[in-house]
Order: C-alpha cells, then structure tokens, then sequence
C-alpha cells in the first residue's frame, strides 16, 4: 500500500507553480497594455462560456447559496467587470506633465498568491484573475478545499484560453492538492510579490505575517441603519434582497438593522411584508443551538442556507414566505451570539432613539465584530449622511443601495470587485474595492529643470545672508565656518 503525503505534494506542487509563475511575469514585462487587455477579454469570454454550469456545480460541490444567484455574481464579473477594465491604464506610461517634466510609469508588482473562498468561489477566482492580468501579473491561486473542483473547471479553462491569446504558460496557476501547508507555501514562497486573501480568515494571521504586502478581504455583515427621513418601503426591500441574496453568503450583507424609533412601527410592518419572522425567545435559543453560536463563530455547515430550512432544523415552524429570520436586540457585547459573524439569511435588530444613537450604536457594532468592513444607510437627510461618511471607522459607506449589491459595484459606480479591504482587520494594505492598480507600483520620473550649481550658488547666497542677520557682533568667523559645513553637507547629498 502506497502512502501520499498530502502536504509534501500540495507544498512540491506550490513551488512549482510559483517558479512557472515567476518566469511567465518576465515575459509579460514586455507585453504593452493593448495586448493584455486583449488577454483579459479573451478570459473573460471563455469564463462566460461557463457560467451557468458553474455556478450549479459550485452550489452543489460547496453546498452553500444558490445558483441563481451565483450566476448572477459570476455573470457580472465576466461581462461588466471587462468593461469597467477597457479604459484603465494600468502598465506603462500613466501620466505625463510636459511642463513640470515628469511622469508616472505604472509597473507589475510581480507573482500574486491569492486564496479564494468557498461561498463565491468561481466569481471571486475570475476577478483575481482578470485583474492580475489587466495590470501584467501572474496569478497563483489556492482554492478552497470546499471548492476544488470548480474552481479547477474554470482555471484550466482560462489558462487554455489565456495560451491561444499569448499568455505565457505558467502565468494562471492553481494548486490541484489543496492543503494548508501547500497554500502556507505559495504565501512565503520568495517569489511571491503579493498576497490576497479574500474570504479566508483561518489563513489571515499566517498571511499577515509573510512579511509580503497583503490584501485582506476582511469579516463583513456589517450594520444599517434606517433614518427617519428615508423611503422605508425600498430601505426594507434593499435590505430583504441584499441579505436574502445567495441566501446570505455574501459577507458584505446587511446583519445588523438599526432603526429610528419613530419609524420602528412602520418598518416592522414592512419586514413583515417582505417575508421577515421576528422569533421568539424560544425560537432564539433554538437557532442559537443550531448555529453553535454560544462556541465561537457560526457552524459552516449551516451557512447560505434558507430561512425556512434554518427554523426547520432548529425545530421550529415558520410562514412558507418566510425569507429572514429576525432577533430584536438591546445590546451588544462578545457574548451576544448574534454578534457573530452570520453568513446566513438572519438579521439582529435594534432601536435607537435618534439618528446620534443609531450613529453610536453603528460604530460599536463595526468594532464588535464587521472590522471596519461596509456600513449602510438609508436617508434622504445629506447633513445625517454626511456625518455618516466623515465619522464611521469604516472602509465603504453605500447610501440607499443593497449591501451586497452596492458594494461590489452592481448598484453604485464604486468599482466591480470580489475583494473589499477593510480598515480595522489588524491586516491588509487597503479598504478599497480592489483594482488592478493594487497589483501595481507606480515608478516617478522626474527630468533636471534646475542647475546643481545655480541651486547651491542660490543656497549659497541665502545662507550667507540669514547667518550675517542672526549672528551677533564678533561671532562672524564662527557663522563663517558654520556656513562652511552646511554647504559641504548640502553638496553632498546633492
């Protein structure tokens, strides 16, 4: 009987692919902007070809969300996210300033090591790729072990589509043996330039320390917070599709609904309208038991499941409309269950008096738990929002839009990403919708406009001038010497 070790192969087959990958990113140091966009197109297009049978098979291999709405994700990122990419300047020459005589030149940082999650794993692979592409990178990807196998569908699809348009072999890579130690590997390999992680926190510490410039995708399901000037009756629709969508996989979803007083009637009314279930305290305690929330955070086998199958198998019955599961709440502290991250159609909500309270209670939820990740708001008051923007310790405020929508880029103009930073995760280099100019360095040149010796004879002159100014009677010969050593110093690092 042979015995494989798993992680010796998965770390062998990681070495590998970084050292093809480092050897593809020379050749694509030469490749202008027009031919890698020429690139992206052509994987976008053959990622197209796939979509529908890949957002079946990653619902059905993955066991989370739905496919609908995965194609959905999967559709946007192959069709709007190119055209977003066709104007972009990402490699070459980016700005010029014939007066001032300078210029940027943006430059590929080198290898990505990228790890992409299981609740989006097709959309999330397709955009890294895309955009390691767009500004002249090499990918190497760790899927997860939940989503290997179609994650391994599209690449090999996009890698044979990227070698018919001239990407070199090696430039999309993908670790077939998916463990840990092989994934650890691609992260510390020396030649990788870059690390994104999206959606893997069990790897975030271990990625955070690589001593690599890292990009973190960081916790979601933040807070919203609904004003009592907003349109209530689109504020909840927002907030139903947002949060049932995918059934709630999608980090960047609503969890926490905060709500004015004076219109808490009224959008209770309209939740229920919508196929909300406010639970019981029986109920609660139910569903914490099936979340396994008094442990730590929800039990991965529950997540980005429907409402109905959620209150099924915590042994209670709910409406056949039900479409979120709903727990009022006072307070927040680390051991509310419903402070846990939820990646699942259920909502925690609260009461506040007025818009001060709300704003406070939204920043203790972002800190508790969302790490600076999105928060919500909706109002038609601009100084309340306002205040909204300048004050959050967050990394993206949306204004009457759906979470998971509006954060992606679907329903505002931020732009179309996968990767969302967040700002207080204790890792990662941006909050941004990540781009392709976070796969770039952007390299100054400045040409001479001013003569070295006009520069010191005028440095000269000035010194001269302030020190006889400043010096007392008699000290002259002591500024004289002083002015000795600074033009020496001055010339030097000139």
């Amino acid at each position: 009987m042979n015995f494989v070790d798993k992680d010796l192969l998965s770390i062998q087959e990681a070495r590998i692919l970084m050292e093809s990958a480092r050897d593809a990113g020379k050749t694509m140091l030469t490749f202008p902007q027009e031919k890698l966009d020429t690139i992206v197109e052509g994987l976008a297009n053959a990622a197209k070809e796939l979509a529908e049978e890949l957002a079946v098979m990653s619902a059905e291999e993955t066991g989370y969300g739905r496919a609908k709405d995965k194609l959905v994700k999967d559709t946007f990122v192959c069709e709007f996210l190119p055209k977003h990419l066709r104007d972009m300047k990402c490699v070459g020459v980016l700005n010029e300033d014939p007066v001032r005589k300078t210029m940027d030149v943006g430059v590929p940082v080198g290898v990505i090591a990228a790890l992409t999650p299981s609740v989006s794993p097709v959309s999330t692979a397709i955009y890294n790729v895309l955009i390691a592409v767009k500004s002249g990178n090499p990918i190497v990807i760790a899927p997860h072990e939940r989503a290997v196998k179609v994650t391994g569908r599209l690449l090999d699809c996009m890698k044979e589509a990227g070698l018919r348009y001239g990407l070199p072999e090696g430039a999309i890579g993908y670790l077939k043996t998916v463990t840990k130690a092989g994934a650890l590997e691609l992260i510390h390999h020396p030649a990788a330039a870059m690390v994104v992680n999206t959606g893997v926190p069990e790897l975030n510490r271990e990625a955070a320390q690589s001593g690599k410039p890292y990009i973190y995708g960081g916790t979601g399901n933040g807070p919203v917070f609904i004003e009592r000037t907003a349109d209530l009756k689109q504020a909840v629709e927002d907030i139903i599709i947002s949060r049932t969508f995918d059934y709630g996989i999608v980090s960047a979803a609503e969890q926490y609904v905060v709500v004015d007083s004076l219109i808490a009637a009224e959008v209770k009314a309209e939740m229920l309208k919508n196929g909300a279930y406010f639970m019981n305290g029986e109920e609660e305690k139910q569903l914490i038991d099936l979340l396994n929330l008094e442990h730590g955070n929800a039990d991965t086998e529950i997540m980005g499941r429907p409402a109905i199958e959620l209150a099924r198998r915590a042994g209670f019955t709910v409406p056949e409309n039900t479409s979120v599961l709903v727990s009022q709440q006072k307070y927040i502290s680390d051991r509310n269950p419903f402070a846990k991250e939820l990646l699942c159609p259920v909502l925690a909500y609260y009461i506040e008096n007025d818009w001060m309270h709300a704003c406070e209670k939204c920043m203790s939820l972002l800190v508790n738990e969302s790490h600076g990740h999105t928060l919500v708001i909706h109002s038609r008051d601009e100084e309340v929002i306002r205040q909204f923007a300048l004050k959050k310790p967050v990394g993206r405020v949306l204004v009457n839009t759906p979470a998971t929508l509006g954060s992606m880029g679907m329903t505002t103009n931020l732009f179309p990403a996968m990767t969302l930073g967040s700002i207080t995760a204790g890792a990662g280099i941006t909050s941004d919708n990540v781009s392709p100019m976070n796969f770039i360095y952007i390299r100054k040149v400045g040409y001479g406009v001013r003569k070295a010796d006009e520069y010191l004879e005028n440095a000269k002159t000035e010194l001269c001038s302030c020190t006889q100014a400043a010096a007392p009677a008699g000290q002259h010969g002591d500024a004289k010497e002083l002015l000795k050593q600074i033009l020496e110093a001055l010339s030097k690092e000139l």
